[in-house]
């Protein structure tokens, strides 16, 4: 998405461009075809038509859609649109590829391909990689949820589509804008046989991803059938320049094609057809003369531009003659239908690439989309098997995207499981709407009750009556795909200095001399080193520089950065280097032992399984792998079982350094496993088969050297991401050591054989448990006792107990809660200075103001709901006293 400064450049590019439209917009080709220049007297902007028109051919200018209903050309299929486009631009010298996957984990600024050309963003177009193919296409399908709402509703949006492009990477003497109009112009009037008359190109700029350029949209009978943008300057600066690789890109809706060529009142039918048949057949909807009529409107509905969806329903009615209750009767349960058959088709294409329903990223939207299914399913008490969904999308793209097909039943435990947790939030929810207040659902706590407890919006207005933002599942996702941007370790500039790197040169260089190049506070810089700097997930060498401690290393662009104790040299000395040997092998073990662990993940868990995070150092390391739920015993027994498995065969570790693209060519993009790798070359480990990923770091040379290895632990650290912790080589010999000495301990604590200690736990948990039921029966006890005595101080119409109480934070909620009332305003404090307060629904005091206000006033924080509040002061005197003296100003006012 362009920055405003990138939307500035382009607005201010595009009118100096149309000044000159013959030497920006490769107008020539327009020309030789007999088309000429005209200026829309709707929106101003110039197109280039081969018959007189007054009017563009935005469908925004010409008030509809003229295709549908009609058949302008032979009719055609999903997957027929690539297979004829593909073929047709081979004739020019076009390769076609693969799609790319959806999860674009090449890039460290996205998360989800939205367009083709991000299929070559960065590498490619920093000119660090040749492309597979050039000029090439590619059917690249994409994810974008800004338009959530829509979907289903105006008949045209997708949160996943088809981008099918058409790219050419070249220098200035090669490139050629003309040749690459006059390929579609051919495609359109030879191939598809589209009247020329029909069709208008309308001069426009495009920015984004810090370049810039003109662009071509075409269109015909109102629908933009895509758009060449040729891109030719770089604007990350904020100034034009030229690029020294100009680009081709251009970019069709593969759903587009199929639905110009049908006509259908909606794009589903025709773009997904077994699909919407087999909807259609399961649920014994069928479509009504009014949502034929309907359809043509449901533009007036795209929430991104209607400023009053309400009246824009009334608008609608009023135009069919009846009124809204009916209409959306009959529409709403349609809309449902069309939403489930296009997420079912965008998740489909998400989880078989690797991706997975999370609260987090990206993820948060495949869950959003989810749950809308599983909502639309039961407010309609349908009996649709999401399964059965997925495979017939599955079975209709196989002409296209074959590999879909496969690992189908991984596909179905994923979403058996996010059934699972929807029934259990749904449960939960219910309790939580039955305390909630109109007064309370704000905006951001209807986002929140959805967040955290699924909530939906319309079971909020069902409820209490109230307005649902038009854009509510936009604003929910884009609340999670937000990135996160981690703070950078602090180091010191260097400019102009490549350390050359003996590690890669020979792992088992210990000791080498080298020259002080620069020193900077502590850190030092050498012209030559063998100590390996963090990266990746992997700990730094240490060892020593003279007599100096090296503590840390850091790579900062070319340089090699040595952190040290005491400088013990000067600049320009030639000091003798030595690195911990027995701290080097360790860290190579471990980072070893994490690739094969990875690759045994993947192997008994599935497909779906990336790695999310690591980390090695010489005591222990850990492995964070995507996964959706947490890991049985068993599981974990079969991936340490087939771990050793792996090390007892005395596998060789290839490491290869190899040009990107045959890189991606050989292994594909399962390389990525620790995210975007810069560089023309990648450096690649490969275990056998087993395990191939693109890696920086340090490793053993065959399997065997890391002597076996041992899963620690396992832990969900975030939802859709477990953590499994091991040691492996010498760390594992210790690590046996240590848990005999514990066990040793074990045996003398509890006074028993190491047999017996398992029972003799349990036999303590047990008496812990049983002591903890009669403790809390205790409290209840004393708390019913307490509040039976309890006396409120009246302050105009409020009932209010203010105290200090010997409780702690959740006993103050309960007794709270027991003395309670409509009129009460309850305020206890605890001597450690944590504070829990309530108001009652008649006594008009927002108590989480209060609290807020009282708290910041005592050197503390805390705040809440108008209901509920808690907080914290580092200093309690006076803190009650200084609530009263508010509540009795509120009274008064």
């Amino acid at each position: 998405m362009a920055t405003e400064q990138e939307k500035r450049i382009k607005n201010e590019f595009k009118k100096k461009a149309q000044e000159k439209p013959e030497k920006y917009y490769p107008v020539k080709a327009l020309i030789e075809h007999g088309f000429k220049r005209y200026k829309c007297k709707v929106c101003g902007n110039y197109f280039w038509s081969c018959v007189e028109r007054s009017i563009c051919g935005d469908p925004n200018c010409i008030g509809e859609y003229q295709f549908i209903g009609k058949k302008i050309i032979k009719p055609l299929c999903f997957p027929e649109v690539w297979q004829r486009f593909s073929k047709f631009l081979e004739k020019f010298g076009y390769t076609p590829i693969s799609r790319y996957p959806v999860v674009a984990r090449w890039r460290e600024d996205l998360f989800f391909v939205e367009a083709s050309i991000d299929d070559f963003i960065p590498y490619v177009l920093e000119g660090v990689s040749e492309p597979i193919a050039n000029p090439l296409t590619v059917p690249q399908f994409c994810l974008r949820f800004n338009d959530i709402d829509n979907v289903g509703v105006t008949g045209r949006h997708y949160t996943g589509f088809v981008m099918i492009g058409q790219h050419a990477f070249e220098k200035p003497a090669n490139y050629k804008p003309e040749e690459y109009l006059e390929h579609i112009y051919l495609w359109l009037t030879e191939e598809l046989k589209i009247p020329e008359e029909s069709i208008q190109f309308h001069e426009d700029a495009w920015a984004g991803s810090g370049k810039l350029g003109p662009s071509m949209e075409y269109f015909s009978h109102g629908l933009e059938l895509g758009n060449q943008v040729y891109m030719q300057f770089d604007i990350s600066t904020g100034q034009i320049r030229e690029l020294p690789l100009k680009v081709l890109d251009m970019g069709m809706g593969q759903e587009r094609y199929v639905w110009f060529s049908n006509g259908t009142s909606t794009s589903y039918e025709c773009v997904m057809p077994t699909v919407v048949k087999k909807l259609f057949s399961i649920t014994g909807i069928k479509k009504t003369e009014l949502f034929e009529k309907f359809l043509p409107y449901s533009g007036k509905l795209n929430l991104d531009e209607v400023v009053d969806i309400d009246i824009a329903w009334k608008e609608i009615a009023k135009i069919l003659h009846v009124d809204v209750k009916t209409l959306k009767e009959e529409v709403y349960p349609l809309t449902a239908l069309f939403a489930i058959a296009e997420h079912t088709r965008t998740l489909l294409v998400a989880l078989h690439d690797g991706a997975l329903p999370s609260n987090v990223g990206g993820g948060y939207n495949l869950r959003v989309i989810l749950r809308r299914c599983f909502n639309f399913i039961e407010k309609f008490s349908w009996d649709i098997e999401l399964e059965k969904i997925f495979e017939e999308h599955a079975k209709y793209l196989k002409p296209q995207y074959p590999e879909l097909s496969e690992n189908l039943e991984e596909i179905y435990e994923i979403i058996n499981h996010e059934r699972k947790k929807y029934a259990q939030t749904k449960k939960k929810a219910k309790e939580i709407l039955s305390k909630l207040r109109k007064e309370d659902i704000t905006k951001e706590k209807m986002i929140e009750l959805y967040d955290s407890h699924g909530i939906t919006p319309e079971e909020l207005k069902e409820k209490f009556w109230i307005e649902i933002p038009k854009d509510f599942y936009k604003l929910v996702t884009e609340k999670h795909g937000k990135t996160e941007i981690m703070k950078e370790k602090r180091l010191p500039k260097v400019e102009n200095i490549i350390t050359e790197k003996l590690y890669y040169q020979n792992d088992k260089i210990y000791e080498f001399e080298a020259k002080v190049l620069k020193i900077i506070d502590n850190w030092v810089v050498l012209d030559r080193t063998a100590f390996y700097p963090r990266g990746g997930g992997q700990e730094p060498d240490f060892g020593k520089i003279n007599q100096s401690n090296v503590i840390d290393v850091e790579q900062v662009g070319n340089a090699v950065l040595h952190k040290v104790d005491k400088i013990t040299f000067e600049e320009g000395d030639i000091v003798k280097c030595v690195v911990n040997k027995e701290r080097r092998e360790r860290i190579k073990a471990h980072h070893t032992a994490v690739h094969i662990l990875n690759g045994a993940c993947r192997k008994i868990l599935g497909n779906h399984v990336w790695q999310a995070g690591s980390y090695k150092d010489d005591k222990k390391a850990r492995l964070d792998i995507t996964h959706y739920k947490t890991l049985s015993r068993e599981e974990i027994e079969k991936i340490e079982k087939l771990c050793n498995e792996i090390v007892s065969k005395n596998i060789k570790v290839e490491k290869l350094v190899l040009p990107r693209s045959k890189a991606e060519s050989l292994f594909g993009f399962r390389l990525y496993q620790g995210g975007a790798v810069p560089g023309r070359e990648i450096r690649i480990i490969k275990i056998n088969n087993f395990d191939v990923e693109a890696c920086g770091g340090l490793h053993a040379d065959n399997t065997a050297e890391i002597q076996g290895i041992l899963i620690t632990n396992v832990s969900k650290i975030q939802d859709a991401v477990i953590r499994i912790e091991l040691v492996a080589g010498k760390a594992l010999q210790e690590f046996g050591e240590f848990v005999e000495k514990r066990i040793e301990k074990l045996k003398e604590i509890l006074n028993c054989s190491e047999e017996d200690i398992v029972a003799k736990v349990n036999e303590l948990l047990n008496k812990k448990e049983k002591l903890e039921k009669e403790l809390k029966k205790k409290v209840k006890e004393k708390l019913n006792e307490i509040a039976k005595k309890t006396e409120f101080e009246i302050i105009g119409n409020i009932k209010l107990y203010a105290k200090e109480v010997e409780f702690e934070l959740k006993e103050m909620k309960e007794f709270s809660r027991r003395i309670s009332a409509e009129n009460t305003v309850v305020v206890l404090l605890n001597k450690k200075g944590f504070i829990f307060a309530s108001a009652g629904n008649k006594t008009g005091i927002d108590i989480g103001a209060l609290i807020r206000k009282i708290c910041e006033k005592f050197n503390g924080k805390g705040g809440g709901s108008k209901i509920v509040a808690q907080g914290f002061v580092k200093n309690k005197e006076g803190v009650l006293e200084c609530i009263k003296e508010e509540l009795k100003k509120l009274g008064k006012s």
